[in-house]
């Protein structure tokens, strides 16, 4: 195999292993509803093995930025179908991200509504809201049904993605948000079955994985996990229980038959990514992380050496919508544009040149 030979993952069979990585982008406005920009700006990059989305929120109070999408009301849905109906056009493939921000959001964010976290600590920090900065607030700390609750809203929201026609959904377990939240002892001090033991703050990423692969079929079903990354104070600087939380994670949802594991980590072919691939034992898609740009080189490397299935790609999708061909054909490629990456309209979104027009 190689990076431009074709994988199943799952019920999807992908053309090549270059996956977008989930990137926010901020583009849907207040309503967080898809419009036009967003389905040219996915139907542009439709050439990739997958596209994950942004992360997409599943309730209004795990809205976590400006402009972020959701996959809630009808008219969301809608907006979705419309990026689905494009990709497939173009023979692509597109999962939906379903992230719920948990305590990385603000009411200035989220429309008036409460933060929720496993437990009542705030983040050390202040977020961009339609208001300029604001230190987070000190979130509500969800009770057991809250949390019972909050797995049937990832339900929802994958069915609402099936029934928007995108090809499967991604459970954002990564990056200091809600999921990540449970997983991390630092932001995790409850003393009900979803808090204390690794086991226990497992439990609810474990359950909303199974009931929406209940719901929509495991082999449409990804997660994507960053252990060790410590962002937005959702430390874990014992790697023995990390070991432990995350391998129990593995363990237990190997029997579902996912369509994959993704995994963010510095060192996707070190050993403790590779050991939580073979806990998980289904097809692996890896990404090096936020410290340093995914070259191609890294990537076929990935893949020819089999540390992983897929390589998910972040900067160089944003500046690049023909990646694979560039890739492929070893041609230059485009600069990211850093400073537009979050800010609104076409400039450094849809502008990016492809090698030919059309």
């Amino acid at each position: 195999m190689d990076l431009f030979s074709p994988v199943i993952l799952g019920d999807v069979e992908l053309a090549n292993r270059v996956a977008m990585a989930p990137l926010t982008r901020m583009r849907s406005g207040q309503a967080g509803v898809p419009g036009d920009l967003v389905v040219d700006y996915y139907a542009q990059r439709a050439s990739l093995g997958l596209i994950v989305t942004e992360g997409t929120y599943p309730h209004i109070e795990g809205k976590a930025f400006v402009g972020q999408p959701g996959i809630v009301t009808d008219e969301q849905v809608e907006g979705w179908r419309r990026v689905a109906d494009a990709v497939h056009a173009r023979d692509g493939k597109v999962f939906v991200q379903v992230m719920h921000g948990g305590r990385v959001t603000h009411p200035d964010v989220n429309g008036g509504h409460r933060v929720v976290a496993p437990s009542a600590i705030a983040i050390d920090g202040a977020g961009h809201t339609e208001k300029g900065k604001q230190p987070y607030p000190v979130p509500h700390a969800l009770t057991t049904d809250e949390v019972r609750a909050t797995v049937q809203d990832f339900v929802r929201a994958a069915q609402r993605a099936v029934e928007a026609g995108l090809d499967g959904v991604e459970i954002h377990g990564a990056n200091g948000y809600l999921l990540h939240e449970f997983l991390s002892p630092a932001a995790n001090v409850r003393d009900d079955e979803y808090g204390g033991s690794p086991e226990n703050r497992a439990r609810v990423v474990v359950e909303v994985v199974t009931a929406v692969a209940e719901a929509i079929g495991a082999g449409r079903v990804g997660l994507r996990i960053s252990p060790e990354h410590g962002i937005q104070d959702a430390l874990e600087p014992d790697r023995a229980d990390v070991l432990a939380t995350y391998g129990t994670l593995g363990d237990q949802l190997r029997p579902l038959g996912l369509a994959y594991l993704s995994v963010l980590h510095r060192e996707p072919a070190g050993d403790l990514v590779q050991e939580l691939r073979r806990r998980f034992d289904g097809p692996l898609m890896v990404n090096s992380g936020f410290g340093s740009v995914t070259t191609r080189e890294e990537a076929v490397a990935l893949i020819d050496s089999a540390h992983a299935d897929v390589v998910a790609v972040g900067r160089a999708v944003i500046a690049n919508p023909d990646l694979v061909e560039r890739w492929a054909g070893q041609h230059p490629e485009n600069e990211p544009r850093a400073h537009l990456f979050y800010s609104s309209g076409p400039e450094g979104y849809t502008d990016y040149p492809a090698l030919r027009a059309g």
